[in-house]
């Protein structure tokens, strides 16, 4: 079992209360963490560090700064095999999971090192004679990220890489389900020689997370939020926002769609289906939720698919790997199992899947579901895709469209200049063409519309979020006052 701390100015620490809570792995049910449950003292206290480490930090030259962030993806690789256990043992999913998320959270690191010599402005003409006028960046100050259970090492270091790379410190909530995971990127990222107080990292009871989030909010010091995780807890911290008047960040639910046109690969779009829909489970934000299939295609897609997810191995992550472990939790074996039933009430056809032992389930097909149905329009994340039969391209972007999510999507078909077409007119902020809806790069512009959320992590887009844009001016030559 893990005894996860507080991280507060460099040291571990345990709350001031004393407080604490236990997560348990979600098939064995055995305690697998004990963490620290901050109190808003906790919170102030780890602000209080972070704003006391923005002045040094945010001096460093960009090299200083590079050199750190890389030495810290170093020590993320080098620990590869420690992360993957406690990623299985709080979370419930594959070794194979836990490793890919060090992998590509290792490149986010990278990425942001090689940012911190691209934080640039510009010289904007002037109409004031002798005036030099420049946009110029600046790191914000400090910035509080809130980071999800379901691909915990990828998504924690999102909420922290680029803002560090800018220049801003740092205080990371962890998740309740995933503490000891979280802790471990700030004990790498310290250990990295960032400087005490430049990561901070707390944990709360689920009873205390909102009094928590809004003392940390409330604080002066805190300049931006970025935050991964559902809608419903999206729009509490985007109202708390307001009332403080924070920018926020929000990366939220997904409801994605697959669009298979008349003149798609099939076989290819089977692939990225069963990829999209079943990796971590389809607990991803961005997974295939919803396959809209012209009607011509649809018995040879929905056949081949049946067939591909029937075969993927399914069992429990603590005795083997297998593509399909451990959902985080019975509610989730619940909230799909009743989507599913629904659906089946109201005409829908399961293909294959449904078994559930436990947290451990296999993968769920379900053919002939309509708008009508919840299963249709509710993020289920979990092991399930659906798939509904559409006549028409105008009709299938219609179905694509009737969701209040625009996270990801993705278009199937050989004619190219049409998959172009057909993306454009797709209400996402992400969009594939032949490619998965599952699909995440550290430089890429990451983020959604409607009530998947609103800003962009990565790359340029990331600065644009992190840092503080201000207009300076420098007057080389006597200026004219009309009086």
């Amino acid at each position: 079992m893990n005894n996860v701390n507080l991280l507060i100015g460099g040291k571990e620490v345990e709350a001031r209360s004393g407080a604490s809570f236990e997560r348990r792995n979600p098939v064995s049910g055995h305690v697998v963490s004990r963490s620290a449950a901050a109190g808003a003292a906790d919170a102030i206290a780890a602000v209080d560090a972070a704003a006391a480490a923005f002045p040094a930090w945010s001096a460093l030259g960009p090299g200083a700064r590079r050199a750190k962030l890389n030495k810290a993806a170093d020590l993320l690789e080098a620990r590869a095999a420690d992360f993957a256990a406690v990623v299985r043992d709080e979370t419930g999913a594959t070794a194979g999971w836990g490793h890919f998320n060090v992998h590509l959270a290792a490149g986010m690191l990278r990425e942001a090192a090689a940012m911190t010599s691209q934080i640039g402005g510009e010289v904007i003409p002037s109409d004031v004679p002798g005036s030099l006028a420049m946009a110029y960046r600046q790191p914000a100050g400090v910035v509080f990220g809130i980071a999800p259970w379901n691909a915990p090492i990828i998504l924690g270091v999102r909420a922290v890489a680029m803002p560090l790379a800018c220049g801003n410190t740092v205080v990371l909530k962890s998740s309740e389900v995933c503490p000891a995971t979280h802790l471990l990127i700030g004990t790498v990222l310290h250990e990295a020689g960032l400087g005490d107080g430049v990561i901070n990292v707390i944990h709360t009871d689920v009873k205390d997370a909102q009094a928590v989030t809004e003392a940390v909010i409330g604080h002066p010091a805190v300049k931006r939020i970025n935050f991964t995780g559902s809608s419903r807890v999206g729009r509490i911290l985007a109202q708390l926002a307001a009332k403080y008047l924070k920018p926020i960040l929000l990366e939220l639910g997904g409801k994605a769609p697959l669009l298979v046109l008349a003149d798609a690969d099939i076989d290819a779009a089977v692939d990225a289906t069963v990829f999209g829909a079943f990796a971590n489970q389809g607990q991803i934000c961005m997974s295939t939720e919803r396959v809209i299939v012209q009607r011509s295609v649809a018995d040879e897609f929905a056949q081949k698919l049946a067939k591909r997810v029937a075969a993927l191995p399914v069992g429990n992550p603590n005795e083997g790997e297998f593509v399909l472990g451990s959902v985080v939790g019975t509610p989730t074996v619940q909230r799909v199992q009743r989507l599913v039933a629904e659906a089946v009430k109201q005409g829908a056809k399961v293909l294959c899947g449904g078994d559930a032992k436990g947290t451990i389930m296999s993968g769920l097909v379900v053919d002939h579901v309509t708008p009508a149905m919840a299963l249709f329009r509710e993020e289920s994340f979990g092991p399930q895709v659906s798939i509904t039969r559409v006549d028409t391209v105008d009709e299938a972007v219609r179905f694509a469209n009737d969701s209040e999510y625009g996270l990801s999507a993705a278009v199937f078909t050989r004619d190219l200049a049409r998959g172009i077409e057909v993306a454009k007119r797709i209400d996402s902020g992400i969009c594939h063409i032949n490619g998965p809806t599952v699909h995440d790069e550290a430089q890429m512009p990451f983020g959604g519309v409607k009530s998947s959320g609103y800003g962009r992590f990565g790359g340029k887009a990331g600065v644009d979020a992190f840092t503080e844009l201000r207009w300076i001016t420098l007057q080389t030559t006597p200026r004219h006052y009309p009086f």
